[in-house]
């Protein structure tokens, strides 16, 4: 009715509240083509899952900042400094971690998932596993 054409091939669902393990059927266009029902969407950057409570996934922004730090890591490796990695790691991987914090609701097991990446990446840098050394 609106005359707007939606591309199936990009489009999809996602069911969130009590009931979003219920099956539903897909929903057709008007021109006979359906969209389908997924357990995640990817909307602006953002992983929304298919969950009881509105929920954001962060293990593709935990994967892109591994990726992001080690491309650095491979091309600065033990020439640089730590200073200077590190300053590397903050200006460019830790807002791919960052991104779209704000958006969802995060338990204190996700923010320590989330510590984590930061904790490993710094233990690389500094070449230690010692927590103790890493938080100073």
């Amino acid at each position: 009715m609106l005359d707007m054409i939606v591309n199936v091939k990009k489009s999809s669902c996602v069911r969130i509240g009590p009931r979003f393990n219920a099956k539903c059927k897909n929903i057709v266009t008007s021109d006979k083509s359906e969209l389908v029902w997924c357990d995640t969407v990817r909307y602006l950057g953002i992983y929304i899952v298919s969950v009881q409570s509105f929920t954001c996934s962060c293990t593709h922004a935990k994967l892109s900042t591994y990726r992001a730090f080690n491309a650095i890591f491979g091309k600065v490796g033990r020439i640089a400094s730590e200073e200077v990695i590190v300053q590397l790691f903050k200006s460019k991987c830790l807002s791919i971690l960052c991104y779209g914090l704000e958006v969802g609701h995060y338990t204190k097991s996700r923010i320590s998932a989330l510590q984590y990446v930061v904790t490993s990446c710094f233990g690389k840098i500094l070449n230690t596993r010692s927590k103790d050394i890493i938080i100073q």
